[in-house]
C-alpha cells in the first residue's frame, strides 16, 4: 500500500507537533541560533546558580525533543525520503554538541561537599531535581575530575569499537549461506531464520538452524575476541570508577538494588523443572523421540488465529483492559480517536511497532497492523508504552517525567496479561483457548527464563574476565551449554550448535540490560494478578505507578504497585501462573 491511499484516520497526526516541515526548520534553526552554557560553569556552588543552569538546560532541552519527535516520525512514515533522514542527522549532532557543551555540571556538583548538596536536597526551589541530586550525591565516589571525566567521555567512541565490530560482522558479513524456501534459493537471513524456525516444516527448520549456525562457527573465533573486548570494556570502567564489578556498575546506574538480580536468577533457577516439564510436553505433543532446539519455537495449535480487523482488533483491547477503569480506558480510545497511531503497513515505511513521545506532547505509536494474534497483542503492548508515558509527563515535572529502562516494559506488559486472561476467560472455541494458553507459555519461557539464562550467561562471562581468565570460544561455549542445559533439561538434545548461541545475541553488547525483560514480565503478572483481584484499590495504585515517572528509585516505584522485586514473592506467583497455564493446556492435549 502507498501511504497516499491510507485513509487519514489511520495516520497519525504530525501537526499536533509542528503545522509543517517549515516550522520544524525554524524550531531548529532557533535551537543551533546558539545557547551559551559556558556562563554557567563555576556558578553550581549555589542553589540560585544551580537553579538558573537547570532551567536554562531544561528548556533547551524541551525544544530539542520536539524537534527531534518530528524528525524521527517523519523518517519512519518511508525511510527513503532522505529529507527526514537529514533531518534526525542534524537534530541528533545538536544533540552531541549539547551534552557536550552541558558536560561540565556532573564533576561540579559531585565536587561539592554533602552538606551542600544536603542544602539544595531541603531546598523547596529545587525540588523538581530532589532525585537527580541525590544521585548526584550518591555517585560522587564513583565520580573522577572533570579533567578525567572529559578523558574518559573521549575514550567512549574507541571503546565502543567491539559492539560496532560484531554489528557490522552480524549484519554485513556474516555471509550466511542460501537455503531453498518457498520454491527458490534465497539468502538465509536473520528475519527468514526466524520465519523457518516458527513454521511447521522440520526438516527445513533442522536445515536452517546447522546452515545458521554454520556461519557463526567460521569466525567464532572473531566473535569471541570481540565480545571479550566488550566485556573488557566493561571492566575498565568498573576499574577506574572503583565499582566492585560490573553487575555493581550496571545496577547502580539504574538505581536498582543488586538483590533483585540475585532473587531473580535464584527464583528461575529454582522453577526450572518446570521448563523441563514444557519442554517434555512439546516433545510429546510433537510426536518426536528426540527434540532439538530446533523445535521448541512452532506453535503447538495450529490455525487458531484471531484474525481481525483493526477496529475489531482495538475494541477488543478495550474490553480486555476494562480492568484499568475509566479513565484509563477513555485515554486508550483517545489514542485511537485523536490521531496518536499510525496503523497501516506502507511501502517505505519503518517494519515492527513502537511507541515514541516527548514531555508536552501526547505519544505516538508506530504499527504495521496485520490480522494476526500476535498484531492484537501489539495494539495493548505500545499502546501501554504510551499511556506509562501519558501519565508520567501528565504527573511528574520535566526533569522527573522520563521513567527508567528497568520499568519499561511492566505497563506494555501489564495490558498483554490482561488482554489475554480477558479472552482465556471469555473464549468457547477450545482450540483457540489452547492456542492462547500455548502463548502465554511461550510468552514465559521467551522472556522470563530465556532472558533470564542470558543474564546468568553475562554475570558468570563478567566474573571469569573480572578474576583474570580470558574470554574465548571454548569457555564461552562451555558456559553456554551448561546454562541451556540447566535451563531446558534433558527433553531436547543440546549439541554443538546451541553451544554458539551466544555469539548472536546483540544485546550482549549493552551489558546487564536483558535481566529487564525478565523483571518486567514478572512485575506485570503480579501487577495484573492483583488487579483482577483486588480491583479498584490496586488499579488506583497502578496508577500512582504509571504516575510516578522517575520521582524514585524504579524497583520502590513498583514496590506502589504491589510487586515487591526484592523478595521471592512476585517471581514465586508469576511461575505459578506458568504452573497453572501448562497444567491447564496439557489437560486440553
Amino acid at each position: 500500500m502507498q501511504r497516499k491511499d491510507v485513509r487519514e484516520v489511520y495516520k497519525w497526526k504530525l501537526s499536533d507537533i509542528f503545522s509543517s516541515d517549515e516550522e520544524w526548520e525554524k524550531a531548529y534553526a532557533s535551537l543551533e541560533a546558539g545557547n551559551d552554557f559556558s556562563k554557567y560553569r563555576g556558578t553550581l556552588g549555589t542553589a540560585e546558580g544551580l537553579l538558573a543552569f537547570l532551567k536554562a538546560e531544561e528548556e533547551v532541552s524541551r525544544r530539542a525533543l520536539r524537534v527531534f519527535l518530528y524528525a524521527h516520525l517523519k523518517r519512519d512514515q518511508d525511510v527513503r525520503e532522505t529529507k527526514y533522514g537529514s533531518y534526525v542527522a542534524k537534530i541528533t549532532s545538536f544533540f552531541t554538541r549539547f551534552e557536550s557543551e552541558t558536560a561540565f555540571s556532573t564533576p561540579e556538583l559531585t565536587a561539592l561537599a554533602d552538606d551542600v548538596l544536603d542544602g539544595y536536597l531541603a531546598d523547596p526551589r529545587l525540588k523538581d531535581y530532589d532525585y537527580m541530586l541525590s544521585r548526584i550525591k550518591a555517585s560522587k565516589k564513583y565520580t573522577l575530575s572533570e579533567r578525567e571525566e572529559i578523558i574518559l567521555a573521549q575514550a567512549g567512541e574507541p571503546l565502543s569499537t567491539a559492539s560496532l565490530a560484531f554489528m557490522m560482522l552480524d549484519n554485513a558479513e556474516l555471509n550466511l549461506p542460501e537455503i531453498e524456501y518457498e520454491g527458490k534459493k534465497t539468502p538465509l537471513s536473520h528475519g527468514l531464520y526466524s520465519v523457518i524456525m516458527n513454521g511447521k516444516d522440520r526438516a527445513k527448520r533442522k536445515e536452517a538452524y546447522e546452515l545458521y549456525y554454520s556461519a557463526y562457527r567460521k569466525i567464532l573465533g572473531t566473535i569471541a575476541t570481540t565480545y571479550y573486548g566488550n566485556v573488557q570494556k566493561d571492566i575498565f570502567y568498573q576499574r577506574v570508577r572503583g565499582y566492585d564489578s560490573c553487575l555493581q556498575m550496571a545496577l547502580f546506574e539504574e538505581d536498582v538494588d543488586e538483590s533483585v538480580y540475585r532473587t531473580l536468577v535464584k527464583s528461575v533457577r529454582e522453577a526450572t523443572p518446570l521448563m523441563h516439564h514444557y519442554i517434555a510436553l512439546r516433545k510429546k505433543i510433537m510426536g518426536y523421540d528426540k527434540a532439538y532446539m530446533y523445535d521448541i519455537y512452532p506453535s503447538l495449535v495450529e490455525d487458531a488465529e484471531l484474525k481481525l480487523s483493526y477496529e475489531d482488533a482495538y475494541d477488543l483491547c478495550i474490553k480486555g483492559l476494562a480492568p484499568l477503569g475509566k479513565e484509563y480506558i477513555e485515554l486508550f480510545k483517545k489514542g485511537r480517536d485523536e490521531g496518536w497511531i499510525d496503523v497501516m503497513e506502507t511501502e517505505g515505511k519503518r517494519s515492527g511497532a513502537y511507541s515514541s513521545g516527548v514531555y508536552g506532547i501526547h505519544p505516538f505509536v508506530l504499527l504495521n497492523y496485520q490480522k494476526t494474534t500476535h498484531d492484537v497483542f501489539t495494539i495493548a503492548h505500545e499502546m501501554g508504552h504510551s499511556l506509562h508515558t501519558y501519565f508520567s509527563n501528565k504527573n511528574q515535572p520535566f526533569a522527573k517525567a522520563d521513567y527508567k529502562i528497568f520499568v519499561a516494559e511492566v505497563a506494555s506488559t501489564v495490558n498483554e496479561v490482561l488482554l489475554l486472561k480477558y479472552l482465556l476467560k471469555t473464549t468457547e472455541d477450545a482450540k483457540l483457548k489452547k492456542y492462547l494458553l500455548n502463548y502465554f507459555l511461550d510468552m514465559i519461557r521467551t522472556t522470563l527464563f530465556r532472558q533470564t539464562q542470558f543474564a546468568e550467561f553475562e554475570e558468570r562471562a563478567h566474573a571469569m574476565a573480572e578474576a583474570g581468565e580470558p574470554l574465548n570460544q571454548d569457555n564461552l561455549s562451555r558456559l553456554y551449554l551448561d546454562l541451556n542445559r540447566a535451563y531446558y533439561g534433558d527433553a531436547v538434545e543440546h549439541d554443538e550448535n546451541i553451544a554458539i548461541e551466544w555469539a548472536r545475541i546483540p544485546h550482549f553488547y549493552t551489558s546487564f540490560y536483558v535481566y529487564k525483560y525478565a523483571t518486567g514480565i514478572t512485575a506485570a503478572i503480579c501487577i495484573a494478578n492483583r488487579i483482577l483481584n483486588e480491583g479498584e484499590r490496586a488499579v488506583s495504585d497502578y496508577i500512582r505507578f504509571l504516575s510516578g515517572g522517575c520521582s524514585t528509585d524504579p524497583v520502590s516505584l513498583l514496590k506502589i504497585a504491589g510487586a515487591d522485586l526484592t523478595s521471592e514473592e512476585p517471581f514465586k506467583a508469576a511461575m505459578a501462573e506458568f504452573a497453572a497455564a501448562l497444567e491447564e493446556f496439557e489437560k486440553l492435549s
